[in-house]
């Protein structure tokens, strides 16, 4: 049976678990390896037990912990090659990773890693690279798609095919238009390379899911720009437009941004 756990979403930290029964790897390290730990023994599993780490982008919310982490537990870490590059300059990474533990994807190409078949895709916005990841394992089909500046037709058609989706509302668009942030920080979350909105999380989830979505996960929210029950009503409120009802259609949840939030089983 596969598992998913959030260990955190959000500008503090992210970092995301699938595993099998006997494989496990990491989306992100962007928390701290002593919360990571804790975590993982209160949930009564190990990170002994995880053995390959994707990456989705070069910022420190997303990557602050992957070199440590991979050389305390020799994991190796898959990105692509602009997204390696960023996270040797970045210097949040204070442990930079070994060659012999960094391995690379390519977007568009699918490759078995471990237990799991992956496939990495194109997401829009301002880091050196940015991908989300399309994971088959165990007749299960899972998709993460986070930091969304806009939507692709390749993002849709991942989104259609996906059992489970991952995927980013940000913030509120009038919570960031009406907030104390500077107008270009403003500018910058609002753009075609920034973040996605509660308003168009619910349309792009509307408008490409299939009758084989089973559960969405709302990640990576804003602690300035929304809330928790915002971010889960104006998506179901979309949805509704669409004649689409959360919690009889699929599940919808909001990941916790500073502490893990499930594990789910995913059948």
């Amino acid at each position: 049976m596969l598992k998913f756990i959030s260990f955190g979403s959000g500008s503090s930290g992210n970092c995301y678990e699938l595993a099998t029964s006997t494989d496990a790897l990491l989306i992100d390290v962007g928390v701290g390896l002593r919360g990571l730990k804790k975590s993982c023994r209160d949930y009564g599993c190990s990170l002994s037990q995880i053995h390959h780490v994707l990456v989705t982008h070069d910022h420190a919310d997303h990557i602050k912990s992957v070199g440590s982490f991979s050389h305390d537990y020799s994991v190796p870490v898959y990105a692509t090659k602009e997204v390696h590059e960023g996270i040797n300059r970045n210097y949040c990474v204070t442990k930079k990773l070994a060659p012999g533990l960094t391995c690379y994807v390519e977007k568009g190409v699918t490759q078995q890693i471990g237990e799991f078949l992956v496939t990495p895709f194109a997401v829009p916005h301002d880091s050196s690279d940015n991908v989300g990841y399309l994971i088959e394992a165990e007749g299960v089909v899972f998709c993460i798609m986070t930091d969304v500046g806009s939507v692709t037709d390749e993002m849709k058609s991942f989104i259609g095919r996906a059992n489970y989706l991952v995927i980013e509302a940000n913030h509120d668009i009038e919570m960031v238009q009406n907030g104390p942030y500077p107008q270009f920080l403003k500018d910058r979350i609002l753009s075609k390379t920034g973040h996605l909105s509660n308003y168009d999380c619910g349309v792009t989830i509307a408008e490409n899911m299939s009758e084989q979505l089973r559960h969405v996960w709302l990640c990576h929210l804003s602690e300035e720009n929304n809330h928790p029950e915002l971010a889960r009503k104006t998506v179901e409120s979309v949805l509704r437009g669409y004649g689409i009802v959360a919690g009889a259609d699929f599940q919808l949840e909001v990941l916790k941004r500073t502490t893990p939030t499930g594990p789910y089983e995913l059948v």
